[in-house]
């Protein structure tokens, strides 16, 4: 850029107000700065700066000339962006599926950093529920698919595997928020607002209740996991899921997860799948990788938080 030294020391002296700051902030001597300040005032015909003992200041002039120099800077900055933006190809498309809570859970927060870390992936996310997770991925509609309790499929390969106990979801301030696994036998005395029945959910949900005596009867029950967490916000009553589905709002304090005691404690497998026989290509292959290595940092802190307990298994 012409005169670019020029414009940066100006705007440099005129933003600190004194030569020697300016040329400690820019690396270069102070001799050099003035220099170039002297020459660009001699070229303007007129002073730029008012010396003063305890600094410089703007003349009349000097007001004028830094508007234009900023300007001129500004669109610099644009013009290098534009042209970097024409170097760099288009890195890639990832399709994903998920089911509604991982999608309205970690999931944002983990696209934003992967995005932020590569601008020029483009990212199509859609939701689903329960084995129609599978559906888009072998129909060829996505790339990749994220959901728990996915049956064995002809026609799908397994990228990563987690194993994700099911747990208590309780509001703040219930009776029953303790350290530790909660018996279950304390759970069904309260209200409850549970997964419909036919979802994979409930399965494991009734599986876990199975051993009990005591017969379970929810006051409510529906497919959606962000109703389920409402109601338990609104203190409609306890709710079961897993604790991924509710990392956000726990740790915001706005739900507290207790695991299931033993034997009661059932698991939802969640794993990353792809078509078996589609190669990933790059765009896709860095996304599943990096969102493999995230999922194991959650789990490893829900762990720490005996959330999972250390010794179930986690493939990735």
């Amino acid at each position: 850029m012409l005169h670019s030294r020029k414009l940066l020391y100006i705007n440099e002296i005129a933003r600190t107000g004194s030569i020697r700051k300016a040329a400690a902030r820019l690396n270069v001597a102070s001799s050099a700065i003035n220099r170039q300040i002297l020459a660009l005032e001699e070229e303007m015909g007129a002073p730029l700066f008012e010396r003063l003992p305890r600094g410089l200041r703007l003349t009349a002039a000097g007001e004028l000339c830094i508007e234009h120099i900023r300007e001129v800077l500004k669109n610099y900055e644009r013009l290098e962006g534009r042209i970097k933006s024409l170097k760099m190809q288009q890195a890639g498309k990832v399709r994903l599926v998920t089911t509604v809570g991982l999608a309205s859970g970690p999931l944002p927060e983990i696209i934003a950093r992967f995005q932020s870390e590569h601008p020029r992936v483009f990212i199509q996310l859609r939701n689903d529920a329960g084995t129609m997770t599978v559906n888009p991925v072998l129909s060829g509609e996505v790339d990749i698919g994220l959901g728990f309790n996915i049956p064995a499929t002809p026609g799908i390969r397994t990228l990563g595997n987690f194993d994700i106990p099911i747990g208590v979801i309780l509001p703040p301030g219930h009776p029953l928020i303790g350290p530790g696994p909660i018996s279950l036998a304390d759970v069904v005395q309260e209200r409850l607002v549970l997964a419909q029945q036919g979802t994979s959910l409930r399965e494991v949900i009734n599986l876990a209740m199975a051993r009990l005596d005591i017969p379970v009867e929810p006051v409510l029950e529906t497919n959606a996991s962000e109703m389920l967490k409402k109601l338990v916000k609104c203190g409609a009553g306890l709710s079961m899921l897993n604790p991924l589905d509710v990392i956000t709002e726990c740790r915001q304090g706005e739900l507290v997860f207790r695991p299931i005691a033993e034997p009661h404690s059932r698991h939802q497998p969640m794993k990353l799948f792809a078509r078996a026989r589609a190669p990933l290509d790059s765009a896709t292959s860095l996304f599943a990788e990096y969102l493999l290595a995230e999922l194991a940092g959650l789990v490893q802190e829900l762990q720490t938080k005996g959330h999972i307990p250390l010794e179930r298994p986690v493939v990735a």
